[in-house]
């Protein structure tokens, strides 16, 4: 090999210039002087060259030093074939192709998230309720400390990482890790529950301790939420394992995948995505909703099982849609082309038995360590159909994008406890759905909109986002003035009302910052309007705001129990974020409560208006 030569003629030619005499008057054998490497001038204070003898001939030290320069530069030559010879050959390429294969095999995503927040009079000004008041009538936590403090402030985190194993480019493992998940700063101080009695006080508390579940914190510092598998084939693509689940704008199915959100939908399932036609997407999935009663233990070792399949939940889904892709759609809208997509999002839902713990009624589910020797089992029968319902078209100018969902089926055993009558049933008839507007009046810079949306509901007292608090009524149900609470009306003499039709929307389907989000908790048994703008002042710099105004369907169902109304509320933000993934964020609040939120038989009562300032700093990965 070339580099082979010149080092055995750089060793000959040092030996036979080391050896060969310099004569009388003459110069050494030494290379060109012109391929030597050229020397800086030295410094006044260096010292000085090697002299040449008196008679004219070169010293012994400096033809030392013209060798030595010598063999570094036919090393660097020797190092440059080297180089430029690895980059033709096959073996390093195949070489550079696995470490770059390797380098891939571990992608990581997600986000930091910190959010400071303060909540001002989200009880309206009302008066406390007596203790022991029931749940379904309280409108918002107050302060244990005194009923007339009325601001609540803090700030909380999220760490989120979404690590992905890709094996091979058509098989990867996908996860979702959240640590410090919306942890409160300042809670988990290292004075509280830490068994060492070095500080009595927390006044004197300088560190935080991890959260542990059951000890200082209701849930862990680490979380996995999510990990499945995915298997691209030539015929398309096999997930399979607990995964977010998402369709259309997310009103129904939301996956919570966003740097505000805070819930997510996450299913176990098994599913494959096709393409049978270039553009239409075709997904079964099979869901595993509650395998009630299992032989799983604290202490447990090894597979648990499913002791009995006739109480559990099971879904079968089909969607199928016609979608472009994110590039598809740029390109579309760049060369002034209308993008049109549409889907449908079909759930089929059954249940033969739910599984009770022991006869007080405790769910064995999602506690599955309780009671398993002797479990109650009620007949349910329960069946549900969702059909969802998603379209979307858009042009370089305007954007409208809908979203429609049903909620049909029956309960045929309403039971929650062996109490309850086990042959009362249920009818499910809920309807909800969502039109978004988007004109672009300034390109890249000015964007007008307005959105409407509903949520079926009924005359039953309260609102529904939560039937599992207990209203005032007897027997558990409702009574005119909750807020919460179920939205039937049964008690062991029969059904007077056996329907459910209160629609909910995805709590991660954000609408306002008071109203939906923080007090009621989400869309439903109302209606709402909501016109917005936003506007670009420079690259990643945006301000934005809204008016929402909301409306309930039945004034039965408002707190009130005669006027529909809700309320006013306008939101105005900025949010600045960089192209290395920094957002900063500010967004304020003020709800105008109108009549349908007083309390009841209390028509004069002066409410407050509430305020809200949330904000955000955030890295994204």
């Amino acid at each position: 090999m070339p580099h082979v030569l010149l080092a055995a003629l750089l060793v000959a030619s040092s030996t036979a210039t080391a050896q060969t005499p310099v004569p009388d008057g003459g110069s050494p054998a030494a290379a060109p002087q012109e391929s030597a490497p050229a020397e800086a001038p030295a410094p006044a204070s260096a010292t000085p060259a090697p002299a040449a003898s008196t008679d004219g001939a070169v010293s012994r030290e400096e033809l030392e030093q013209r060798l030595e320069a010598t063999r570094q530069e036919l090393r660097e030559d020797i190092r440059a074939q080297t180089a430029t010879q690895a980059v033709a050959n096959n073996d390093w390429q195949e070489e550079w192709t696995e470490e770059k294969r390797k380098l891939e095999l571990f992608t990581l995503d997600g986000y930091l998230r910190v959010r400071p927040t303060l909540f001002s009079n989200f009880d309206l000004g009302k008066p406390a309720l007596p203790a022991g008041t029931p749940l379904g009538r309280q409108l918002w936590t107050r302060s244990p400390r005194s009923p007339t403090e009325h601001t609540q402030a803090g700030a909380n985190m999220r760490f989120r990482l979404e690590p992905s194993f890709n094996v091979s480019e058509d098989v990867r493992v996908k996860v979702q890790v959240d640590a410090l998940d919306n942890i409160l700063l300042g809670s988990n101080p290292d004075s509280a529950y830490s068994g060492d009695g070095r500080n009595n006080f927390t006044l004197f508390s300088e560190n935080q301790t991890p959260g542990n579940s059951g000890i200082n914190a209701f849930k862990d510092s680490v979380q996995v939420r999510r990990a499945y598998g995915e298997v691209t084939t030539p015929v398309g693509i096999l997930r399979f394992g607990r995964m977010g689940s998402h369709w259309g704008v997310g009103m129904l199915r939301n996956d919570g995948n966003c740097l505000d959100c805070d819930y997510g939908d996450t299913v176990d399932r098994i599913q494959f995505v096709t393409e049978p036609f270039a553009g239409w997407y075709v997904t079964p999935m099979l869901d595993f909703n509650s395998e009630g009663v299992t032989s799983e233990r604290a202490n447990s070792l090894g597979e648990p099982v499913d002791l009995t399949q006739s109480d559990d939940s099971h879904s079968l889904v089909l969607a199928i849609a016609r979608r472009d892709t994110e590039q598809q759609e740029r390109a579309k809208l760049d060369n002034n082309q209308g993008v049109l997509n549409y889907g449908l999002y079909f759930t089929y839902r059954t249940q033969r038995y739910a599984t009770l713990g022991d006869t007080s009624g405790t769910p064995i589910n999602p506690d599955p360590v309780g009671n398993v020797v002797n479990p109650t089992f009620l007949p349910r029968g329960g069946t549900m159909y969702v059909p969802d319902l998603w379209f979307k078209y858009a042009e370089k100018k305007f954007r409208i994008e809908a979203e429609f969902a049903a909620q049909l089926g029956s309960i045929d055993g309403r039971a929650l406890t062996t109490a309850d009558p086990a042959s009362q049933s249920l009818r499910i008839a809920q309807f909800g759905g969502v039109l978004q507007t988007e004109f672009h009046v300034i390109e890249n810079k000015l964007h007008l909109g307005v959105e409407a949306g509903f949520a079926s509901g009924d005359k039953a007292p309260g609102f529904g986002n939560y039937p599992g608090r207990q209203g005032t009524g007897s027997d558990g149900n409702t009574a005119p003035g909750d807020v919460e609470g179920r939205q039937y009306r049964c008690d062991t003499g029969g059904c007077s009302d056996n329907a459910i039709r209160n629609f909910r929307f995805n709590r991660d389907y954000r609408v306002d910052l008071i109203l939906w989000r923080s007090i009621l908790n989400g869309v439903t048994d109302a209606f709402y309007v909501k016109p917005g703008l936003k506007y670009s002042i420079a690259e990643g710099f945006d301000v934005f705001g809204s008016i929402i105004y909301s409306q309930a369907f039945y004034g039965e169902s408002t707190p009130s129990s005669v006027s529909k109304s809700l309320g006013f509320e306008a939101d105005v933000g900025a949010r600045y974020v960089t192209e290395d993934g920094f957002v900063a964020g500010i967004d304020y609040g003020i709800l105008f409560p109108l009549a349908g939120l007083k309390d009841l038989n209390v028509p004069a009562q002066e409410l407050g208006t509430a305020h809200s300032i949330r904000g955000t700093l955030a890295i994204k990965f």
